[in-house]
């Protein structure tokens, strides 16, 4: 009997409400005043609205649009950093988010420290950072710095330990939100490369990038988000003419 792969991320009439203040205040003494006395006003704002599609396991799957187009929000709904205000987001899997290279360590604790650090955020045991501990060092190129401080650090560097340090397991869902445009071209040739090799694993990967050559390079299918709606999805190439003609 043939059986039906589930989809690794459905989306389902996903929506994310914030709300702010129409009037502008001073202190926080002053919202809690206003909110007190029934006089604060608030307005809406749908960063996400009624967003709908699935991402099959093994599909590495791009998301273009604006700034503020509500890309960022709709990682960190995959990621569970987000609940939905209206929908539900179903996941497949270990998910692992690279939203921000880096989040997570701490200034004043060596490159070692941090990479145990954040492999335990991570849901690793420590064993198992042990074991990876070689081939994160290898891939991040710190090894005279890794019993450092992370304050001395150069930016570089703490993109390339938080890189190495994420994606040195192989997870179901893999996330990342402007990663491969940091670093140096040596960097961001080896992130490539690990990349087409979870890609080749079969590894879900959802991509956010301004950068469209990287997300044909990549992606096999695309979503064009623009003021939290979807616009367009389906084959790469399609959705990136229509995001192009609308931009002109």
């Amino acid at each position: 009997m043939q059986t039906t792969q589930s989809p690794a991320i459905i989306l389902e009439h996903a929506s994310v409400r914030y709300r702010s203040s129409e009037e502008p205040y001073w202190s926080f003494k002053e919202f809690v005043i206003r909110a007190l006395q029934n006089r604060l006003k608030l307005k809406d704002f749908w960063a996400l609205d009624d967003v709908s599609f699935t991402i099959e396991k093994g599909e590495t799957f791009g998301i273009i649009g604006r700034n503020g187009a509500g890309k960022s929000t709709l990682l960190k709904l995959v990621s569970r950093v987000l609940s939905p205000t209206k929908g539900k987001v179903i996941t497949s899997g270990m998910v692992a988010p690279l939203l921000e290279l880096g989040a997570g360590f701490h200034a004043e604790l060596t490159g070692r420290e941090n990479t145990f650090l954040n492999g335990t955020l991570l849901g690793h045991p420590m064993r198992e950072i042990k074991a990876h501990l070689p081939e994160i060092l290898d891939f991040a190129q710190i090894d005279g710095y890794i019993d450092s401080p992370l304050r001395t650090y150069s930016s570089g560097m703490v993109a390339r330990l938080g890189f190495a340090v994420a994606t040195s397991w192989e997870p179901d869902i893999l996330i990342l939100d402007e990663i491969l445009a940091v670093g140096d071209e040596e960097f961001r040739m080896k992130c490539y490369e690990r990349m087409r090799k979870f890609r080749d694993d079969k590894i879900t990967i959802l991509l956010v990038s301004h950068d469209l050559t990287t997300i044909k390079k990549m992606c096999s299918r695309a979503v064009w988000l623009d003021q939290g709606k979807v616009k367009a999805i389906g084959k790469v190439d399609d959705v990136i003419q229509a995001y192009h003609e609308n931009i002109r």
